[in-house]
């Protein structure tokens, strides 16, 4: 997760046990500036009407060694953390918890030391006296309990440290878990609701559409048998013959509507160009994506050999093929265009889609079309962008992720 800590490299032991070992001095400043500044500020934080500017002076300085705390995690832990700038109050209260868990991990420290001394005592006495084992025996099992509590107290004290650091610094591992299952909860239901309203156009179309052509069709066909004479049904199998091609282009643009075949077979390139033809209005296409070396030339990007990137995932070309679908669709129709531009550009592992229209503008974000495409996009953690000032032009903009 990007909004959250990064460890790409775990840091060396050796390097964590100095990072705590700094973090006990910085408790002790944390001790000393709230000492101070505390004695310094304690009567105007107190008094109602300077409380707000002692507030933000003493924050101004816990910012500060806050600051500090932040490249103690980076250098010793290798902690990366988002640009992320906590409110005084956070700021405040991390300094005081950090402040204290230092000062118990540094008491912590101060008995593990006092422990190593007299465990040398103890050694060097049991070389110069004469112990059962019954004494001795006591005495390591006391000394290794104690130094196991030790260490386990410095680790969950370590651990305490660093979810301070993730709770002042960047969202907490809580938090991130939280807004992902909202954002995936989210992305659910509206998959869902984009699916059923595409459902419900499919069979709009099909009743409005297809099945009243077809239904003229078997009309025609019944005239033309009942005709009494033979020119009379040349005529009507003639109109029936047009209808006939007229009920199966429309029933191919409702399959297109529904998958476009030409992804599985031809690519998104090919597919884009398809949808060129078919619209009412000029449309100037710019491509690029690189392409592979496919064994049927395809036109698809193909494996990442030579430091190329992967083929584009299907969920992201079917993705991609809609937007400028629908796109296109929008701005022949209702947008009065003269031209629209479209262009799709793959940049690392982002595949960016921009539709551009010289129509009038004034297209509804919240329109059942682009919600079924903001939603179709974001169900792959996309993003889709929509400028439609009135008087135009219209600018779509979809990035896809294709990792």
């Amino acid at each position: 997760m990007s909004d959250g800590v990064k460890q790409p490299v775990a840091a060396p032991f050796v390097l964590r046990v100095a990072g705590v070992l700094v973090g006990c001095l910085t408790a002790v400043l944390g001790l000393l500036y709230f000492a101070v500044a505390g004695t310094a500020l304690g009567a105007f934080l107190l008094w109602p009407r300077t409380r707000r500017r002692a507030h933000a002076l003493l924050a101004t300085g816990a910012r500060r060694l806050t600051a500090l705390e932040r490249r103690r995690r980076s250098v010793f832990f290798r902690d990366g953390f988002p640009e992320h700038r906590a409110s005084d109050r956070q700021i405040l209260r991390y300094l005081a918890a950090r402040t204290c868990s230092g000062l118990l991990c540094a008491v912590v420290v101060a008995l593990v030391d006092f422990g190593a001394v007299l465990a040398a005592v103890f050694a060097v006495s049991v070389t110069r006296s004469s112990l059962t084992w019954v004494d001795l025996l006591s005495q390591l099992v006391l000394g290794g309990t104690l130094l196991f509590l030790a260490v386990q107290g410095l680790r969950a004290l370590t651990e305490q440290d660093a979810r301070l650091a993730r709770e002042c610094f960047g969202p907490s591992e809580r938090e991130l878990l939280r807004r992902r299952i909202d954002e995936l909860a989210t992305s659910r239901a509206a998959v869902v609701h984009a699916v059923d309203v595409e459902r419900r156009r499919v069979e709009r179309d099909l009743h409005d559409g297809v099945q009243q052509r077809l239904v003229a069709l078997a009309m025609l066909l019944g005239r033309a048998r009942r005709g009494r004479t033979p020119e009379r049904a040349d005529a009507l199998l003639e109109q029936a013959h047009r209808e006939a091609q007229e009920v199966l282009t429309e029933l191919r643009e409702v399959a297109w509507r529904v998958y476009p075949t030409a992804l599985d077979s031809l690519g998104l390139r090919e597919a884009l160009g398809g949808v060129s033809e078919r619209c009412a209005v000029p449309v100037r296409m710019e491509y690029d994506v690189p392409e592979g070396d496919g064994p049927e030339g395809d036109g698809r990007v193909r494996g990442a050999a030579g430091g190329r990137p992967g083929p584009l995932p299907a969920a992201v070309e079917t993705a991609a093929y809609f937007v400028v679908s629908e796109a296109v669709t929008n701005a022949a129709k209702h947008a009065c265009a003269d031209e629209v531009f479209v262009r799709v550009r793959r940049a690392g592992d982002r595949l960016t889609v921009v539709v551009r229209d010289t129509g009038v503008g004034g297209a509804d974000p919240g329109g059942s079309g682009l919600t079924g495409l903001r939603s179709r996009v974001a169900a792959l953690d996309g993003t889709l962008d929509v400028d439609s000032p009135l008087g135009g032009p219209t600018t779509i903009t979809a990035e896809l992720p294709c990792a």
